[in-house]
């Protein structure tokens, strides 16, 4: 948790003044439930205990000014006249601003300083919970009343139209929802959510591979296009059906050889990936964690070799972790190309499984990789420190 008293202080030093409020949107890790999202399907991610931070204040104006603390970088725009930067955070930024305004929220300008302890580029939604944090900000300065499936929706709008990329709404989602200790299983479709809880005795381990991904610039829109496909080739004997969500496996085996490759590849990833979920949720809601793992060990080799999202060096993360003492299961977490990969270990294990990974991979490839130990957090909302809640 980054130090709020310390975030004030450099607020007060660039703006010569106090913040009014200070709001925090966690990162997430996802269980289980990979590119099902924009399938309409089903998603199990936990919000994790690294978070984007925003120290606000309103302003009299229409501008914005943001600070990021960690890239010491600034920038600055008028509510009445946003256009894209350069500079890809300046976007996230500005795009949720313009959604909050394209939706009919009265707006006043803001100063903002922006600090996160969620790492960049490693597949843990660092973007999301900039974008919501950014909302929630704007939410608290200027009185709005809007529910967390709007602010979501926001934010993803923000992501899609003015960032660029056609994510879909899970990250956003938790970044909202998130409860402490639970897991949410979400139909991306209707928007519905259930938590359950995660067993004490197991710990969430991500293992940040350093490959960095950029997801505007890797083939995830292209994957997207693949499943739109899919679906309209599928229609020609199911016209009901709207996403991959609506296809049965029974369904896709009666059709897949009529599917060209990859589009066969894709679409039996994605209708598999939604059993492989519900089927996950159920069995940690009866406390069976070794099921568990093992539908998180056949989701990475179905992203791997259907989904084709996967790397050498992030297979070889997985399976290491896969074969160490106190792991239920190990897979690929977050869009892919690079990243992280997720494991459920028991918790007497936790400091001996993370040894011997890092060293695994360190022998293997001379990179070193980055362990977190994640505690499933809360979602939005205000950050608190020793002085209790800011505003």
């Amino acid at each position: 948790m980054l130090d709020i008293g310390l975030l004030r202080e450099r607020f007060q030093q660039r703006y010569g003044i106090h913040p009014s409020a200070i709001v925090r949107a966690p990162g997430r890790v996802n269980l289980i439930g990979e590119h099902t999202d924009y399938n309409d399907g089903f998603v199990f991610p936990v919000a994790i205990d690294r978070a984007t931070y925003i120290a606000a204040r309103s302003r009299s104006d229409q501008i914005v000014r943001v600070v990021s603390s960690d890239l010491n970088e600034e920038d600055a725009f008028s509510i009445d006249h946003i256009e894209r930067s350069k500079r890809p955070w300046h976007n996230y930024v500005r795009g949720v601003v313009m959604a909050l305004r394209a939706a009919g929220h009265p707006l006043t300008g803001a100063d903002l300083l922006i600090a996160s302890d969620v790492p960049r580029g490693a597949g843990l939604s660092s973007s999301a919970a900039l974008e919501v944090a950014v909302g929630y900000a704007f939410q608290t300065l200027n009185h709005l009343n809007i529910l967390g499936e709007e602010l979501a929706l926001l934010a993803q709008g923000a992501e899609n139209t003015f960032v660029g990329v056609q994510c879909g709404i899970m990250d956003q989602l938790i970044a909202v929802f998130g409860r402490a200790d639970h897991a949410l299983l979400i139909d991306c479709r209707d928007l519905s959510y259930r938590p359950v809880p995660l067993p004490s005795s197991v710990a969430v381990v991500v293992c940040d591979s350093h490959i960095p991904r950029t997801l505007a610039a890797s083939a995830y829109n292209q994957r997207r296009q693949e499943c739109n496909a899919a679906v309209q080739l599928l229609q020609q004997w199911h016209p009901g059906i709207r996403a991959l969500r609506d296809v049965s496996e029974d369904q896709f085996a009666a059709h897949s050889d009529a599917l060209p490759e990859p589009v066969r590849s894709r679409a039996r990833h994605v209708v598999s990936e939604n059993r492989r979920t519900l089927q996950g949720a159920a069995a940690l809601e009866r406390g069976d964690v070794a099921a568990f793992g093992r539908l998180m060990n056949e989701s990475h080799a179905s992203l791997r070799d259907d989904y084709q999202v996967s790397l050498p060096d992030i297979d070889l993360l997985a399976s290491t972790a896969q074969r160490l003492a106190g792991c239920y299961g190990s897979r690929l977490t977050g869009a892919g190309f690079g990243g992280c990969t997720v494991s459920l270990v028991e918790r007497s294990e936790v400091e001996t499984f993370s040894r011997d990974l890092v060293q695994a991979y360190r022998h293997a490839t001379g990179r070193t990789a980055t362990i977190y130990v994640c505690r499933a957090s809360d979602g939005v909302g205000r950050a608190v420190d020793n002085a209790g809640p800011q505003g």
